[in-house]
């Protein structure tokens, strides 16, 4: 069972010493960046630890915001990782869809939007098969990073 959890003084050592295979460092920040980012941003960044069981297998950091209509929050996964120990196992899945229900409940969003290197076709496939398209709402095909945009349509 996949399980989210707050990052603490207990697995944050561990959570930083997470990481994916040499060839996939490019897809990803380091976690060491990315809670660096969450403080930076605490007001908006939500980082959570990805436990299976009591191992903790990954990391995944979303962003939420109140939307500028006032009509509930938007939400965006900005880090999504499974340590290179743990690839292949099905984790990746189970955390987005813990993820997604996690969204649901607690910020209740439209959608949640994502960004995909456009190398990393597993990531792009993953997020597929959950329902996330491409899209160009957001900004535009391609960020200012060159990544694609996709998003999960929650409602409307």
């Amino acid at each position: 069972m996949i399980g989210l959890r707050e990052i603490t003084e207990e697995n944050f050592d561990e959570c930083v010493e997470l990481s994916v295979r040499d060839d996939q460092k490019g897809f990803v920040a380091s976690n060491v960046k990315s809670l660096a980012q969450a403080w930076l941003h605490k007001k908006v960044a939500r980082p959570f630890a990805i436990y299976s069981g009591d191992e903790l297998v990954g990391f995944l950091m979303l962003e939420v915001w109140d939307r500028e209509d006032g009509k509930g929050k938007g939400c965006e996964l900005w880090r999504l990782m499974i340590d290179q120990n743990h690839q292949g196992k099905g984790y990746g899945r189970a955390a987005m869809e813990a993820v997604i229900s996690h969204a649901r409940s607690a910020y209740d969003p439209d959608e949640i939007a994502t960004s995909v290197v456009p190398e990393n076709k597993a990531a792009e496939r993953l997020y597929q098969s959950l329902g996330f398209a491409l899209t160009d709402e957001h900004t535009g095909p391609i960020d200012d990073d060159g990544e694609a945009i996709m998003a999960l349509r929650l409602r409307g």
